[in-house]
């Protein structure tokens, strides 16, 4: 086979399928993305890296912003595509990730080939993230003319993909029909080798302190730190945990900027905003306890997880975070938000707590409950563990599942 990936922060989604396919004999894998991964040879796959100096246009209607964004970018991967087909590459399969709208005129390229996209997330106005949470729900008379709009690409794609993947049924289910039905739910896989319990982990944070499995760790973790993953609902929390748990150190993963949903309006940091209206509240000392490790080297972030004696994720109803997965696989204890698409990973009480995501007080009494509780923390991680085993490993399940996808598109 001659697969192309086309992602423009290439691996992705991809980092493990892309290797596999690569190392089937026989097989020839190319990747497409704006990411300078700094070698054109990664893991097997060789890279083609592309870009453009086009830019929005000045005065544009707001509605349409992110579309001609999507347009200049397919229109970059549409000139890179052209040129390696002018080099004599003609793939039998490409795998997109069309959320940044790389690939709307890759068939235009090379129109027999199948053509398998990741179903990320289809977007509404109404059951999903928009409007979920009413402290921060940006919504008037033009938020459903706007989501028609965000949906073009996925509406375009549509038209050209031959079949669909998607991480979690609920995800999948944002899709409407047709095109729901060419989607196959397999997820990215966890590696469960690595990402394991370590009863022997330590970390020292600023070459100070020094933290063990003997130590109360409670950890926190988004991409960013923003409403649309609950750090509002955790920082509302911290005030009545710290001063029950004395001898709890907090730590917190994530950047300062933006992954989803809107910057705050009067400029700044959504941490620095609820730091500001929590700090008060919260004694010099028991402060102190609480820190920022920002975005960490791999297997640090997997070192912090491996650390944690109760584990916080919350979400609004969108795209799973892997962090949730992978904390699961190192046997953490969860406390998270009883929203979709967790329903698929965690039952109440059986591999992990659940809590109401607007409740920062009922998120408080529940990590302290765990952690008054060493019984339930073991049983809960266990099971945690063992459903990431059971269902999303991924040597054992999800990557034998996915390549058995690529072959089938072969045969559509």
């Amino acid at each position: 086979m001659k697969i192309l990936f086309i992602h423009q922060n290439f691996p992705s989604q991809f980092k493990h399928l892309a290797p596999a396919l690569a190392a089937i004999p026989g097989s020839e894998v190319r990747a497409l993305t704006m990411r300078d991964l700094g070698v054109s040879d990664w893991q097997g796959v060789q890279v083609t890296r592309y870009g453009t100096d086009k830019k929005n246009t000045v005065g544009i209607h707001p509605w349409i912003l992110d579309w001609e964004t999507k347009i200049i970018r397919g229109e970059a991967c549409y000139l890179a595509a052209v040129q390696l087909k002018e080099a004599g590459f003609e793939p039998d399969i490409i795998i997109s990730n069309p959320g940044w709208g790389e690939s709307l005129f890759i068939k235009q390229v090379w129109p027999n080939a199948k053509l398998g996209i990741y179903g990320e997330f289809y977007y509404h106005a109404q059951g999903a993230d928009v409007g979920f949470d009413p402290e921060f729900a940006d919504v008037d008379l033009t938020t459903e003319p706007k989501i028609r709009l965000k949906n073009l690409n996925n509406q375009m794609h549509f038209e050209i993909a031959d079949a669909g993947i998607s991480p979690t049924e609920w995800q999948a289910s944002t899709f409407p029909d047709p095109f729901r039905s060419k989607i196959t739910v397999i997820h990215d896989g966890i590696d469960t080798e690595t990402i394991k319990p370590n009863p022997n982990v330590q970390i020292t944070l600023n070459q100070q302190l020094t933290l063990t499995k003997n130590d109360e760790v409670i950890t926190f973790v988004n991409r960013n730190l923003e409403p649309y993953r609950g750090c509002h609902t955790f920082f509302r929390a911290l005030p009545k945990i710290l001063k029950e748990r004395p001898n709890a150190q907090i730590l917190i993963v994530g950047g300062n900027g933006v992954s989803y949903g809107q910057a705050p309006k009067g400029g700044g940091s959504w941490r620095d905003i609820f730091v500001s209206e929590v700090r008060t509240k919260i004694s010099d000392a028991d402060w102190k306890r609480v820190h920022f490790l920002g975005s960490l080297p791999y297997d640090q972030f997997i070192g912090v997880l491996q650390l944690s004696t109760v584990h916080i994720y919350l979400t609004y109803p969108f795209v799973l975070s892997w962090s949730l997965m992978e904390a699961m696989s190192a046997g953490c204890a969860i406390v998270a938000s009883n929203t979709q698409p967790l329903h698929e990973l965690i039952q109440h009480d059986q591999n992990g707590r659940l809590v109401d995501f607007f409740r920062s007080e009922d998120l408080a009494n529940e990590v302290i409950a765990l952690l008054n509780d060493p019984d339930a923390r073991k049983r809960l991680g266990l099971a945690a563990r063992k459903t990431i085993l059971e269902k999303y490993d991924l040597k054992n399940v999800c990557l034998p599942q996915q390549i058995e996808w690529v072959k089938q598109l072969t045969r559509l």
